[in-house]
């Protein structure tokens, strides 16, 4: 096999990938947090669409046939690995796409060598231009994963069955202890906490559940004052795990009260000083709490973006990441 031949091979099956690469962003945006993420996943998408058009111009100046197939088989591709993750929590998705980004890393670096042994700079060229743009979103997913393993909201949020999935993954591994004794101990005389209990942990998958703003509402403001109740009647008990993980679920919601929030007199700050105080958040559990509360009761964009701007800045540094 030639050198060219080898090229050519290389440069099909990146484009496959890339149209594939494509589609996931596209298909992501729709997950994204906040308008900035969104953005970022836009434009994602729309370079790996003009990345594509690049690999396909080397492979005719190669003498390569494009193959007209490849769009289609890469949105097909796209198409049944949103369908079958689905099924999977959202770490497993995003594990998923990083796989994806390191074949294209890999293939990238691969074109590379074979470039420099055929003496084609341009395709040489073209590879170091891939190298950059699939290292950058290797990293980008690590960081998104890292702050998934912190227990902070990540920049893209799960889908509903990705919630539910999430959830019965959770409930399937958590100790007996804690479904037979810890909730039902603290629900004692509420009628139904320990199912809305369990719900926090399965990602609160009612909040994606597709019910109308009001009625969701509604269920929110339920699930909260059965939680309080439990967490009050967990702490007169003395059962301080109760306590916790009603506590926690009521964190999860949103429905904490600014007091209980890790920034003082947080309702009366402006945005600014918000996001100065924000910064200010050492740990992903603070940065989590506020940002719930803010999506909840306060709805800033630029607010909920700098705490997860601040939760980023953490992930990085728990992957090392600089």
């Amino acid at each position: 096999m030639t050198d060219t031949t080898k090229l050519i091979n290389q440069l099909r099956a990146l484009v496959l990938l890339t149209q594939t690469e494509e589609q996931v962003a596209r298909t992501r945006i729709s997950q994204a947090r906040t308008d900035a993420v969104r953005r970022e996943l836009t434009q994602n998408a729309d370079n790996a669409a003009a990345r594509s058009i690049e690999i396909t111009e080397q492979l005719r100046a190669l003498g390569g046939v494009p193959d007209v197939v490849t769009p289609a088989v890469g949105r097909l591709s796209a198409a049944l690995k949103a369908t079958f993750e689905q099924a999977a929590p959202l770490e497993e998705a995003l594990l998923g796409d990083l796989q994806l980004e390191h074949n294209l890393l890999d293939r990238a670096t691969y074109l590379k060598v074979l470039a420099d042994t055929a003496g084609e700079t341009k395709v040489r060229q073209l590879a170091e231009k891939l190298i950059d743009a699939h290292k950058a979103t290797v990293e980008w997913l690590t960081v998104v994963l890292a702050e998934e393993a912190l227990g902070g909201p990540v920049a893209l949020e799960a889908t509903p069955l990705q919630r539910v999935a999430g959830g019965m993954a959770r409930a399937v591994n958590a100790p007996v202890r804690f479904w037979a004794n810890t909730v039902n101990n603290a629900v004692d005389t509420v009628q139904h906490v320990g199912d809305e209990t369990s719900e926090r942990f399965g990602a609160v998958a009612g909040r994606a559940s597709a019910l109308t703003d009001a009625v969701k509402e509604t269920l929110t403001a339920g699930r909260g004052a059965s939680l309080r109740k439990a967490e009050q009647i967990a702490d007169r008990e003395g059962n301080k795990d109760a306590a916790k993980a009603a506590h926690a679920a009521r964190e999860e919601l949103g429905d904490v009260s600014a007091d209980e929030l890790p920034i003082k007199n947080y309702d009366n700050l402006s945005v600014s000083d918000a996001v100065k105080q924000i910064k200010n958040l050492k740990t992903p559990h603070d940065i989590n709490v506020v940002i719930r509360y803010e999506e909840t009761h306060k709805g800033r964009a630029n607010v909920a973006s700098a705490a997860q701007t601040q939760l980023a800045a953490l992930a990085k540094e728990a992957v090392g990441v600089s």
